[in-house]
């Protein structure tokens, strides 16, 4: 058997080496690819989306960008080059589009217009949550998944999805097949509820609430609002913004959860501050600011723009991210569950509304 040399001779060794060898080593390691690739390709794809939502209001920007993320993810690929940008826009960016759309949310419009609709979004909220974790339990669904799409259908949407995807820390195939199955049904909401609402003969407040509580993203509550009456679109605005503030305590709630999932199982080195969502305090330091109207009026449509596009930018890199093979392992059970979820938010609505005599 060989004998190893002695440390003397080792120490020698290392001695003898020429001056830099080490450095020229660590040199020659291959360095990652700058962000800026990933970052480029997601901009320049959510332009298109933006410009595609606008052509299209009815899908919008949103959709349009994991949309188009996805098909060229799954036909032309995305390599190696393009993935550090595409993970900090997916979670960095993500966290800025949210802190963004605070700009547009006003504590007092929100205070003075909205408590008519607690009520209803308490309820709404409250069996969104318990549908999505009953029949994703019975449909085997993974938690995470399962979180993003009761979520995502209590709250806002892509919005919501958004906020909570770094909390939970799901991946980003798991986010794209969410917020895909969550704008499916947003576009049945837009095409079906005013046909509902005129069926029932819903008041214009009637059908705002409606809007307001049960379809998720806001531009489909404003577009199916107004497709109902102006007066439903203006209700069903404020309805939706106020229902949006309860994002943090959400966020709030399910990071205090998580907290207390890792200190149970004993996991090593966590703490709260650092999964504390401190985006979540930002937005609403920007909500306040908004209110307040410390910042001039002129600001306002280039604020809702950038919060737009940030957001636009951040689902894109999502789909850019996501692999269809991957999501088409999970089924249809996903789908089933968005569908589950949704259709017990909107009658719960309805029912709420039908016993306080609010049609």
């Amino acid at each position: 058997m060989a004998t190893l040399p002695p440390a003397a001779t080792l120490t020698e060794s290392a001695m003898a080496a020429p001056p830099g060898a080490n450095r020229s080593a660590s040199a020659s390691r291959p360095r990652a690819p700058s962000r800026l690739f990933g970052l480029a390709l997601a901009g320049a794809v959510g332009l298109l989306a933006l410009a595609t939502g606008r052509w299209m209001p009815l899908i919008g920007g949103p959709v349009f960008g994991i949309l188009f993320g996805i098909l060229i993810r799954n036909s032309i690929g995305a390599g190696p080059l393009f993935r550090p940008g595409l993970r900090f826009a997916s979670t960095q960016v993500l966290q800025w589009s949210i802190i963004a759309l605070g700009f547009s949310l006003s504590i007092q419009q929100v205070a003075r217009t909205g408590m008519q609709s607690l009520s209803v979004t308490f309820v709404t909220i409250s069996v969104a949550f318990t549908s999505a974790w009953l029949l994703g339990k019975w449909l085997k669904i993974p938690s995470k998944l399962r979180t993003l799409i009761g979520v995502g259908t209590a709250i806002c949407g892509g919005s919501a999805i958004a906020a909570v995807t770094p909390i939970i820390k799901a991946d980003e195939h798991e986010t794209a097949f969410a917020i895909s199955t969550i704008f499916l049904f947003n576009i049945v909401a837009v095409l079906t509820f005013p046909l509902f609402g005129h069926w029932l003969h819903m008041t214009d407040n009637g059908f705002g609430m409606w809007a307001g509580t049960a379809i998720n993203d806001t531009s489909s509550v404003v577009a199916a609002g107004f497709s109902f009456s102006h007066a439903a679109g203006d209700y069903a605005t404020i309805v939706k913004l106020t229902r949006a503030t309860l994002i943090i305590p959400v966020c709030l709630a399910l990071a205090l959860y998580e907290a207390w999932h890792h200190k149970k199982h004993g996991a090593s080195g966590f703490s709260l501050a650092r999964i504390f969502p401190w985006f979540i305090l930002w937005f609403l330091v920007a909500s306040i600011i908004r209110s307040l109207d410390i910042l001039p009026e002129s600001w306002n449509g280039g604020l809702h723009f950038l919060a737009e596009f940030l957001i636009i930018v951040a689902l894109t890199a999502i789909g850019l991210s996501s692999d269809l093979r991957r999501m088409a392992r999970a089924g249809f059970r996903p789908i089933l569950l968005g569908l589950g979820v949704w259709a017990a938010v909107a009658l719960s609505s309805l029912m709420v509304q039908h016993y306080m005599g609010s049609w």
